[in-house]
């Protein structure tokens, strides 16, 4: 037996109680986590009763314990064992990368105060890509804190998607992540028939060790890897996301009893001509807005759907919408916070349809600066659902056959647009900040990627997120000097250093900066200098790479990209939670009832901040893998063939570039650039040819031909083109 480690059939044990399809657990991995709860050494009798053990195991568990302790994750105490150096755990997000190692990504506040902790291959002692573990410091390495596993505390997969291969009586299943170097076995009675080549779902019953894989069985077949839905399940999968709502969710929902008519306290504006402006295929509308001039300037109505009314804190519904934290939005598929018929129906503010909101009404002057602020409850109607190429053709492009369609709601459009532009001037003065990074549109017709292209945005949307960014700062500023709880939406200063690099590189790139000194307005001016240039797309990538991830929280720290003293999330409860939480600290401000819940029973809102903060990230990342996959497919067949790009990143092994059309990135390796031999500048963000002085640097547009497709790592290799 190993001295490190013992054999693989002792050191698991398989507790005789235990579900068929429950995957088992490492005596080490269980030992670990039980003397981790423990607040005092226990002698091995404790032990073996605290993990249910038999006394004919009595020994396994000495031997296990002797194990730990040579590895440094136990120390003892005479006859009495502890988990060594608890108190400098930390709890981590493990992330690892397709070479082998890995990132402990901090929880809270620690994460804030220090960088995520390198873990080579030889500490992840069994650990995987998303699991939850904790983390002993052991060093530092190029500057950055070095650690290892020592505990993993909760597996991030016991259901993985990838592709099926069979065996005589053992098939495999191979990940459709790079990020997961392992594959499961299946057995042939548990594939549910599946074919070679298939994707399926295999749920992990065995994790395995580091000298055998995990074992598993097939779920679920989904059919060919190669197909858009399946692919998007993919995604969805990977990151465990929910597809359907538990019964006892639709059951509260189905009970649900509109409300059409005023209820106490709530104030009419159903005579106010009310619109919302969406996209053309959107189907939650949960923003309303109307504009009046006043004498003193101009008065703004922002109705938001009433979410609260319905989804009240600790029913099933609410632990439910808490626990997704937001909605994610896929090509032709969203997973939604809340079921259907509250975000689609009952809470969406559709046209010709009385529906409970909460109003801000805001006042203004007539240079755009907020002078009052009112709240309520209301029941308004929305006249009109708008698109944002509809309003664009009608106010600012002005299309006559439009503005004669929809002459009735024109005077109130028309003061919305002198609002708008006069909220985004006082934005634009304090040092607000705009970028312009464009986001790609991928177009499906049945199950076929059917286009991918830049992101159309118009004045319009612009219009719809002054009045909504005003909203959210008024609410915010209202809780804030009522020493309300809630949870704001903050986004801290830049980080020092990498402001720093982005100076040196934007001055390698002939960049012209400000003189002034460095803050909101300061990066707003680089922005200004630099749009409709060719610097314009890699100098907003780089700017938005020295900020800090915004994030919930429930102190008020501002917001540095906005310039704001307060602010938070307010406008948008059907498809994000925090929301809805501001929805009901605001009424609980009003109707003088500061002590009413906002969470459910035992919740804390600066544990919620942390959570719903993750929750967030994990639907950009969804998101994200979501458009690789697509982009890997709609490529796939256009292997040769040559695309405009900009160079987004240089490095001594090769470029980063982005396809000027669809927004979609790749990598043109240096060994593959044979026409000369070229030497990585860092100083300069350039590579250069000692031949030809051939120069390829950071923000040049180059042409780049498509030479490889890696559908497993969602990874596309270009040579530039000749």
């Amino acid at each position: 037996m190993s001295k490190k480690r013992l054999n693989e059939k002792r050191l698991h044990y398989h507790h005789r109680k235990k579900k068929r399809h429950e995957p088992e657990i490492p005596l080490s991995e269980r030992l670990l986590a039980f003397l981790s709860r423990q607040k005092e050494p226990l002698p091995l009798a404790a032990v073996c009763g605290g993990l249910g053990l038999p006394e004919q195991e009595r020994n396994l568990v000495k031997e296990a314990l002797g194990v730990l302790e040579k590895a440094g994750q136990i120390s003892r105490n005479g006859q009495r064992w502890q988990l060594a150096a608890q108190r400098d755990l930390l709890r981590a997000r493990l992330s690892l990368t397709s070479k082998g190692f890995g990132f402990a990504v901090l929880d809270g506040n620690v994460a804030r105060q220090q960088k995520d902790v390198f873990i080579p291959a030889s500490g992840l002692n069994g650990a995987g890509h998303g699991d939850t573990v904790l983390v002993r410091m052991i060093g530092s390495s190029s500057s950055r804190p070095e650690g290892e596993v020592v505990e993993i505390e909760k597996r991030a997969y016991t259901h993985l998607c990838g592709v099926y291969v069979g065996g005589r009586s053992m098939g495999e299943v191979t990940p459709d992540s790079d990020k997961l170097p392992f594959t499961v076995r299946v057995k042939r009675s548990e594939s549910m028939d599946a074919e070679d080549g298939m994707a399926v779902l295999v749920e992990v019953l065995d994790y395995g060790t580091p000298q055998r894989q995990p074992l598993g069985r097939v779920v679920e077949v989904l059919g060919l890897p190669d197909s858009v839905p399946v692919q998007l399940r993919m995604a969805v999968q990977q990151f465990d996301l929910p597809r359907v709502f538990p019964p006892e969710v639709e059951e509260e929902v189905a009970a649900l009893v509109p409300l059409t008519e005023l209820d106490k306290g709530r104030r009419d504006l159903r005579h106010l001509r009310h619109v919302t402006i969406d996209g053309a295929t959107a189907k939650d509308f949960d923003d309303a807005v109307c504009v009046q001039k006043t004498q003193q300037g101009y008065r703004l109505f922002v109705s938001i759907a009433d979410v609260s009314h319905y989804v009240r804190p600790g029913t099933a519904l609410d632990r439910e919408a808490y626990q997704r934290g937001t909605s994610v939005y896929l090509p032709n598929m969203v997973l939604p916070m809340l079921p259907e018929r509250l975000s689609n129906d009952l809470c969406s503010l559709v046209p010709d349809q009385d529906r409970p909101a909460f109003t801000a009404i805001l006042d203004f002057d007539e240079q755009g600066r907020r002078t009052g602020a009112k709240f309520a409850k209301s029941l308004i109607l929305s006249h009109c659902r708008f698109t944002y190429d509809t309003v664009n053709e009608l106010i600012y492009l002005r299309d006559k056959a439009a503005r004669q369609k929809y002459k009735a709601h024109l005077p109130m459009l028309e003061k919305a647009k002198e609002l708008a532009a006069l909220l985004a001037e006082q934005r634009s003065r304090r040092g607000s900040l705009g970028f312009t990074i464009p986001e790609a549109d991928i177009r499906l017709e049945g199950t076929k990627i059917a286009s991918v292209s830049r992101l159309k945005r118009n004045q319009a949307h612009l219009l719809v997120e002054e009045f909504m960014l005003a909203a959210n700062e008024a609410v915010a500023e209202e809780l804030d000097k009522a020493e309300m709880p809630v949870l704001f939406r903050v986004h801290e200063n830049p980080d020092p250093e990498k402001v720093r690099d982005f100076i040196a590189t934007a001055a390698a790139m002939g960049v012209e900066l400000p003189k002034h000194s460095i803050g909101p307005a300061w990066f707003a001016e680089v922005l200004a200098k630099t749009k409709g240039s060719p610097a314009e797309y890699v100098v907003n990538n780089l700017l938005l790479r020295t900020m800090q991830r915004a994030r919930y929280t429930p102190e008020n720290l501002g917001h540095f990209g906005l310039a704001a003293e307060y602010y938070l999330h307010f406008t948008s409860p059907i498809r994000r939670y925090p929301d809805l939480i501001a929805h009901r600290v605001l009424q609980n401000l009003l109707t003088k009832k500061k002590t009413a819940p906002v969470l459910s029973e035992g919740e804390t809102l600066e544990a919620a901040g942390g959570f719903l903060s993750g929750r967030e990230r994990t639907a950009v990342e969804t998101e994200r893998d979501a458009q690789a996959r697509l982009a890997v497919l709609f490529l796939r067949e256009r292997l040769m063939e040559e695309f405009d790009a900009v160079i987004s990143g240089v490095t001594s092994f090769g470029l980063f570039v982005e396809l000027v059309d669809c927004l979609i990135s790749g990598a043109v390796p240096v060994k593959d650039m044979k026409d000369d031999w070229y030497r990585h500048d860092s100083t300069g963000h350039q590579l250069l040819g000692e031949r030809t002085g051939r120069r390829y640097r950071l923000g040049d547009l180059i042409r780049v031909r498509l030479v490889q497709v890696d559908a497993l790592s969602r990874k596309l290799t270009f040579a530039v083109a000749a």
